[in-house]
């Protein structure tokens, strides 16, 4: 089966700069398969390439694939809003090649495998979850010229005219089986992390949260008859992120990566054997790490070791001000811990990003200006702040859709990328909203002496290039925020 994996051109965060990496949905989907030997894949990245709309369907036609699939499973460079360029891209590439098969799934789409079929006619099939098994096992049949797909788990397809869901499927339960990412089939000298950050790449090393937090992204990516998957962590072995890495640092001169999941610290023995074998093997890539406070400081005695294995930036969610709140979201960390997170880091050098969220049901002004002054306390170096944006699938998308705040089908895509506000409060408009979170931008980063700070500390020059390109795009930030200036 020819397949051609299609990311649209599209734009980055506002404090993320130019910033494009390889399509992990992509990479996996294609590598699984084509080991399986279901598919002849080929990938057209036209964010990397800079490939405009038109000129993309011109490329599409003349390569005239049997299948093009489209969709992310990372919301690292605009969130949800992507949904808007894909949807766009299917329905043109149906019009110029109608019997091509198009295929989405990842972020939102999991989620809605039926509503995607129902109101999308240019859309063939949804995979649902873990995509890989599914996409292969969907590719077999279609090679075998079946026409019915209503028994391949976890894919939404149409049957005599209507939607039928295959089974459940289960979870991966060893991410081992899983081949490297086809890095070889993408334009990997265009990738660039924070506009500075080159050779650059991101990677995801495991699956699932322990956590489960109540605004948490990852809820979309699940099927929602098994949304419980989302809170089942699983983890390829330190030695298999490790060959990734080898990799891309010695077939590619990838210098930087971010390990985008949100819980690459959970297992303290993995990150132990991760850093040691990386050492071992005499790579030199540096690298960004996601976690949770509570796992950051169970891995106080590792961060050295951490660091001497590449890690110059730590990111990690504050989020709220309050342990009543934390508990509230299903965090599962306290205040204490945010604290002895921030001392942890910086005693080591580690820079630090702090992520504020704003938008809460029960947000007022004076809840928001006081999460902005403790934000102010804690002191993490850059200072993201997140718009409360309902994940499907999340507790607050349900409570979102029960208080008429939430019309699946009136969304303002390109708003859905978490710098805009999109739902309001109790007590705030979305107006009010955007207002303030500018307010709290301003002065966290006017503050007399956090900018000579970060310069004059002993922080890898990366992080101080990253600090510098979240500078240039405050500008940006708040012309989405206030203005509703949309940028993705």
């Amino acid at each position: 089966m020819k397949v051609l994996f299609v990311t649209p051109k599209l734009g980055s965060w506002a404090t993320h700069g130019h910033h494009v990496a390889p399509n992990q949905m992509h990479a996996s989907w294609a590598s699984y398969a084509r080991e399986q030997k279901t598919i002849t894949p080929e990938v057209l990245d036209c964010k990397a390439l800079e490939i405009p709309f038109d000129k993309m369907l011109e490329i599409v036609k003349q390569k005239a694939p049997e299948v093009v699939v489209l969709g992310d499973v990372l919301h690292s460079y605009g969130g949800f809003a992507v949904q808007k360029y894909f949807n766009d891209s299917a329905a043109a590439i149906k019009k110029i090649l109608p019997s091509v098969k198009i295929v989405v799934g990842g972020l939102w789409y999991s989620y809605f495998g039926k509503e995607t079929l129902e109101e999308h006619s240019y859309v063939d099939f949804v995979v649902m979850g873990e995509g890989e098994i599914t996409f292969n096992e969907l590719m077999d049949a279609m090679n075998k010229k079946q026409t019915d797909f209503s028994k391949i788990a976890g894919l939404s397809s149409r049957k005599d005219g209507k939607v039928v869901l295959g089974p459940v499927r289960e979870m991966i339960k060893n991410l081992d089986i899983l081949p490297i990412p086809a890095y070889d089939l993408f334009p990997m000298d265009k990738y660039v992390g924070h506009t500075y950050w080159k050779p650059f790449v991101e990677i995801v090393t495991s699956r699932g949260c322990s956590h489960g937090c109540t605004f948490c992204y990852e809820w979309s990516e699940h099927d929602p008859r098994a949304l419980k998957n989302f809170q089942v962590w699983r983890c390829k072995s330190a030695a298999k992120v490790v060959d990734e890495m080898e990799l891309l640092e010695k077939k590619f001169g990838t210098k930087v990566a971010v390990i985008q999941e949100d819980n690459f610290n959970l297992n303290g023995k993995r990150v132990r054997e991760f850093c040691e074998e990386k050492i071992k093997r005499g790579l030199k890539m540096k690298w960004v790490s996601l976690g949770c406070a509570s796992d950051w400081i169970r891995l106080e005695k590792d961060i050295p070791l951490m660091k001497q294995a590449g890690l110059f930036m730590a990111v990690f969610g504050i989020e709220v001000a309050s342990d009543q709140e934390l508990r509230k979201l299903d965090k599962g960390i306290t205040v204490d811990q945010i604290y002895k997170t921030i001392d942890i880091l910086r005693k080591n050098d580690i820079a630090i990003v702090g992520d504020i969220m704003i938008g809460f049901d029960y947000d007022t002004e004076a809840i928001i200006k006081n999460r902005f002054e403790f934000a102010d306390k804690v002191d993490p170096d850059v200072m993201w702040v997140g718009y409360l944006t309902p994940p499907p699938g999340s507790p607050i998308w349900t409570d979102g859709i029960k208080r008429g705040w939430i019309d699946p089908k009136k969304i303002d895509m390109l708003k859905w990328d978490f710098l805009h506000p999109v739902v309001p409060t109790e007590h705030l408009s979305i107006e009010d909203l955007g207002r303030l979170g500018a307010w709290g931008m301003r002065e966290f980063y006017s503050k007399p002496g956090r900018i000579q700070r970060i310069l004059e500390s002993n922080f890898d020059e990366l992080a101080k290039l990253c600090f510098k390109d979240v500078m240039d795009g405050l500008g940006k930030w708040e012309a989405g925020a206030v203005k509703g200036e949309k940028h993705i």
